[in-house]
């Protein structure tokens, strides 16, 4: 599949998550408070530090392997089967404790429910992989798409019936069993069902000092909720969930379609080109002009947006979720450094990388936790922005970038952007930062700010111009 078809049903699939996410999500704010949202979110931001030793690197080591041989899929299925079934049981044994570090017993149940999510995961993962590796995104895109939408439709129906938190687990777990059944349909007849060990060391070779990372990025990328749970209480925790989960609405929109694509898209140049430099700047300048252009949208914006998607219970969410997004601004050009170190094999890197910054952000949110959701937002921005620099300097040393093109690319992006505020900034000069009416001023910002973004994107005649140009012949035709 071309790399322009494979972003195509890549954000296909991003969209129509997203369309099922944000659906679900104004149901499920209206049907739980803020403080039944922070028992499910900080049980999950707890579980995702097991998630991510889910199969110590191995589905990335089979993308990237150049050499995929009979014992090596043996191998990563071994390891992806042995970690599932090994973390389901350590879930159950943690979760008396952990309800009772909380003094929150829902929290218990809530980790018994997921517990067979990592059970059942290994048999969709393995086929993910392989299909990732062959860049058959249509095919991942239908797996995602019917696991959420089953997965959301769990999730509103037990909550309407008054279950609670533990709706959302039922909805995950049957998002979870609904992969696993398709990825058995799109796993190919040759791949073995029984596991080998011949291989094990290569892969974890390979996956362990990625894991190490990916965990200690689990730690300081969930450490506000973490913190506010237990300095502040589980109310701010949910307020933090709901204004990160808007913001992080980017990475789901851009960075998962745009990364996924990339992983392997840049590992294939690697091999047979010898480096990705181009395929680098490009993809980021991508990302930067739809990210920033994103974060001017919701911080002129949040107002109308949040009462729109959660209603007035979360109002309390929306400063939150304007200091966020400058935090999401100044990390956006730093998004594909970690695909990009490793498509390259540079997993040493990414490890001291992902150390380095994870130090410095723990110390600045624990900080700013200690004193307030505002105090925590101004730490998590100030941590946001130390953390892209230093991720530019490793990725751009490592890769050879050359700075003017990197330079050039964010400043088209930059320009797009200031140009898709202006219709925004009018609305807010019109209405106010908190208007009483919410449809109207959202209606009017939005479409401004993507007449903008379009104009924008012709008027500096940026990269993505191409891409426009090319969908708008399709639909002329």
């Amino acid at each position: 599949m071309s790399t322009r078809k494979s972003l195509f049903f890549s954000f296909l699939d991003r969209y129509a998550s997203l369309a099922i996410s944000v659906g679900s999500s104004m149901v499920i704010a209206r049907l739980l408070t803020p403080a039944e949202i922070g028992v499910f979110s900080v049980t999950m931001v707890l579980l995702t530090l097991v998630a991510s030793v889910r199969d110590m690197g191995a589905g990335q080591y089979l993308v990237q392997e150049r050499e995929l041989t009979t014992e090596r899929i043996r191998a990563v299925w071994a390891v992806q089967l042995g970690l599932g079934v090994g973390l389901a049981c350590l879930v159950v044994l943690a979760s008396y404790p952990v309800s009772l570090f909380y003094k929150e017993p829902r929290m218990r149940d809530i980790m018994l429910v997921i517990a067979l999510n990592y059970a059942i995961n290994p048999f969709g993962s393995l086929t993910y992989a392989w299909l990732m590796r062959e860049m058959r995104f249509e095919s991942v895109a239908l797996m995602r798409f019917s696991s959420a939408l089953l997965g959301a439709l769990v999730s509103m129906v037990l909550a309407w019936g008054g279950h609670g938190p533990i709706s959302l687990a039922f909805g995950s777990l049957t998002a979870t069993v609904v992969g696993a059944l398709m990825a058995s349909h799109y796993r190919p007849k040759s791949f073995p069902w029984m596991p080998g060990l011949g291989e094990v060391r290569r892969v974890l070779s390979f996956g362990s000092k990625l894991t190490v990372s990916s965990i200690i990025g689990v730690v300081s990328g969930g450490a506000p909720e973490l913190l506010l749970g237990k300095l502040q209480n589980l109310t701010a925790a949910g307020l933090y969930s709901r204004s990160n989960g808007l913001v992080q609405m980017f990475n789901r929109l851009v960075i998962d379609a745009v990364g996924s694509v990339c992983l392997p898209w840049f590992a294939k140049q690697s091999r047979e080109e010898g480096d990705f430099i181009a395929p680098f700047l490009k993809a980021t300048a991508y990302v930067t002009v739809v990210g920033w252009s994103f974060c001017v949208v919701i911080i002129c914006l949040a107002h109308p947006i949040v009462r729109v998607l959660y209603g007035t219970q979360w109002d309390q969410s929306v400063d939150l979720a304007r200091y966020l997004s400058v935090a999401i601004a100044f990390s956006v050009p730093a998004s594909l450094c970690n695909i990009a170190l490793l498509s390259s094999g540079a997993v040493a890197k990414i490890a001291r990388l992902t150390v380095v910054n994870a130090l410095q952000t723990v110390a600045f949110v624990a900080l700013g936790a200690s004193q307030g959701l505002v105090a925590l937002s101004l730490a998590v921005i100030v941590s946001a922005a130390i953390s892209a620099a230093y991720a530019l300097q490793v990725t751009g040393k490592h890769l050879k970038l050359p700075l003017r093109g990197l330079l050039h690319a964010v400043r088209l992006s930059g320009q797009v952007a200031l140009l898709t505020a202006v219709g925004p900034v009018l609305v807010v000069a019109e209405f106010g930062l908190y208007p009483e009416t919410s449809l109207l001023p959202l209606a009017l910002g939005g479409a401004s700010a993507l007449l903008g973004f379009v104009a924008g994107v012709m008027v500096f005649k940026h990269p993505l111009q191409e891409e426009l140009l090319s969908i708008w012949g399709k639909i002329k035709r």
